[in-house]
């Protein structure tokens, strides 16, 4: 997969692609259908499939004291796009200069000159440009005046309601796995670098490995049962590991830190300064401020005991 700086022209051989922009953030069934529509759209006319993205997301610049919301970081969504058929991701910097472009010029300026795009698709929800001004209907317009082909893919609805970002955070803020797993087709998973930290895992037998939880969603704190995804190291391929995660502010040390930890069970090996992933398949319960370390270690031997059978079993909560 090539990553594109949407702030230079897009290398000779990708030009006269069809792109599919939007956010993309989570790349939910939704989104995974305009993509597809561009790539067939793409195969058809032999013609390069380019994904374009925002980032950071616009709402971090116009409000920027917003809570961490994010579903996917970039990497992961460069990945996500490669595995859906795309030649390439076309990556907008969401800058001031870039709040302040018109649809006009973002359509006919950016997509058809600068990215050399034969033609463009969206969801029907798509706006842009300065104040939010372009739509779908700005952007079929000013593409016929610049040459440049434009589809609209309509809502997807899933369960009876339409699949939408906002949903899929929904079901995470309320701890609710299965249906963000359902929506987004695979379960929610966080990326990151394993960091040192005090250590208070291995006092009690249950290492963990630290994670900043960036700009990423908070979802519901708790215990979650996990999966993390190992990197090829050490002359191995890529591994997925059972385990159980802690996920918030560990309520029984001070002072509280938030972190995801997980700890993969029958696991011994130093995983600091790698990167893993984590996802997140059941929810067990909230977190717990427990009046004793024996009474904590307790907790944790049978959310772990849980943890295992229900990933063992398939079990889908």
């Amino acid at each position: 997969m090539i990553r594109l700086d949407a702030h230079l022209p897009t290398p000779e051989p990708l030009r006269g692609a069809v792109i599919a922009h939007h956010n993309f953030d989570g790349f939910h069934r939704g989104h995974q259908a305009v993509v597809g529509e561009a790539v067939r759209w793409a195969r058809a006319e032999g013609r390069p499939a380019i994904v374009a993205t925002f980032d950071p997301h616009p709402v971090r610049h116009f409000h920027p004291d917003t809570p961490p919301f994010r579903l996917t970081t970039l990497d992961q969504r460069e990945e996500l796009f490669a595995a859906a058929g795309a030649d390439a991701m076309l990556v907008f910097r969401f800058d001031g200069i870039l709040a302040a472009t018109s649809a006009q010029d973002f359509v006919c300026d950016l997509l058809a000159v600068r990215a050399g795009a034969a033609g463009v698709v969206t969801g029907e929800d798509f706006t842009f440009g300065k104040g939010r001004s372009g739509n779908v209907r700005v952007l079929a317009d000013a593409g016929e005046a610049c040459g440049l082909r434009y589809r609209a893919v309509g809502p997807v609805t899933f369960e009876g309601e339409v699949v939408s970002s906002s949903r899929i955070r929904d079901a995470l803020l309320a701890g609710d796995c299965a249906t963000a797993a359902r929506l987004l087709t695979r379960p929610f998973a966080i990326r990151g670098v394993v960091q040192h930290g005090d250590k208070l895992g291995r006092t009690i037998n249950f290492p963990t490995a630290n994670l900043s939880l960036g700009t990423y969603l908070r979802p519901r704190y708790g215990i979650y049962a996990v999966r993390g995804r190992l990197p090829a190291m050490n002359g191995q391929p890529p591994r997925m590991l059972d385990g159980a995660a802690n996920l918030g502010v560990r309520p029984t040390f001070d002072p509280p830190k938030e972190l995801l930890e997980p700890y993969f069970f029958d696991f011994a090996e130093d995983l600091y300064d790698q990167e893993i992933e984590v996802t997140f398949e059941h929810f067990l319960r909230p977190e717990e401020k427990f009046d004793s370390l024996d009474a904590l270690v307790d907790q944790i031997a049978r959310d772990c005991e849980r943890a295992r059978g229900l990933l063992a079993n398939g079990v889908v909560t």
